[in-house]
């Protein structure tokens, strides 16, 4: 064979190995693909468990307990894609959304017990990245222990009895529609599409999936990886003592179990997403769409009197189900 020969050979056999592969296959292997695909068999399944699944204004009507975790899940996106993790947020809830109401039996103003909630929101979540950014401790470990933490202040704040006595217009934000949606819905959709953007077109976006992959190289290649983080952390502290102040309104009162197991539904959320636990790869579209599978299966087991019992193990199977199916296809994706 001659040497023109040997590199016709040659060039062949790179541009083989380099062709793109089909766009319906890439399409196929993303985690928000599978979501959605899942999101469609379940609401299907839904339907014949019950009529009500047909009716879209039942089913936004249900979302609403869920929304206040999935919008802290939103900011819990971008950490896990950080390449770092947050346990405490929904203690931060039940701390602020204490706070809220200790300031306001207190006597001020509901302005003024708002913005106590929030400026307590900030100060738990730069707690939270000073241990992570300064100290350099990992970070699930900071956020087990301040979720312990900031579950026991509520505790000592709000004791064993409920805070309420809110005024009217305060109370019932589930119950407060535009059409048939409820505003909290409202408010998901457009921290979603805000989130969205953000990571998809902004520089910043960017640089929170280059930490991700490889924290060394970003640190090389000059992104100012302990700013980022800390953003992180108070971004997730302000949207927790939001979302607490949403439940607050939905109850019409606070309590330091206020929601309590809410971690595991974050987490849940965000794995279901697709996003890859660590670090470097995820999207908020599969955050969002997880949103919507996991309102459908909880609403249907509930509407299929499964004993709550048997729903935390459903959904335990899920997250562990997520977290091994994100890792294949990932795998799959590198091939």
């Amino acid at each position: 064979m001659s040497a023109s020969e040997q590199r016709q050979g040659v060039n062949q056999a790179g541009r083989e190995s380099a062709a793109a592969k089909p766009r319906w296959k890439i399409l196929l292997v993303r985690p928000e693909s599978v979501t959605f695909v899942l999101l469609i068999l379940a609401t299907i399944v839904a339907s014949h468990l019950s009529p009500f699944f047909a009716d879209l204004g039942f089913i936004l009507e249900s979302s609403t307990y869920y929304i206040e975790f999935a919008i802290v899940a939103l900011v819990l996106t971008l950490v896990i894609i950080a390449g770092e993790i947050d346990l405490s947020p929904a203690a931060m809830m039940a701390l602020t959304a204490c706070i809220f109401g200790t300031v306001l039996k207190a006597g001020a103003p509901v302005p003024l017990a708002m913005a106590a909630s929030l400026v307590s929101g900030l100060a738990l979540g730069a707690f939270n990245g000073f241990f992570v950014t300064v100290l350099r401790l990992p970070s699930i470990i900071v956020t087990i222990g301040t979720l312990i933490l900031y579950r026991g202040l509520a505790q000592v704040l709000a004791g064993d009895k409920s805070i309420g006595s809110f005024p009217s217009w305060f109370v019932g934000i589930d119950y407060r529609m535009v059409g048939i949606v409820p505003v909290p819905v409202i408010i998901f959709v457009l921290a979603s599409i805000a989130l969205g953007l953000f990571l998809g077109i902004t520089i910043y976006g960017r640089q929170i999936y280059q930490i991700g992959t490889s924290e060394m190289a970003a640190i090389h290649a000059g992104i100012r990886v302990r700013r980022i983080k800390m953003g992180l952390f108070l971004a997730s502290g302000l949207v927790s003592s939001i979302a607490g102040l949403m439940t607050a309104s939905r109850l019409g009162s606070v309590r330091y179990d206020l929601a309590s197991g809410g971690e595991l539904t974050m987490v849940l959320i965000v794995m279901l997403g697709g996003t890859y636990i660590f670090g470097g790869r995820g999207s908020i579209l599969g955050t969002f769409l997880a949103t919507w599978l996991l309102v459908i299966i909880a609403t249907g087991m509930t509407v299929a009197n499964i004993a709550i019992n048997a729903q935390l193990t459903v959904m335990g199977l899920l997250l562990i189900v997520s977290i091994v199916a994100t890792n294949w296809i990932y795998a799959r994706s590198q091939r």
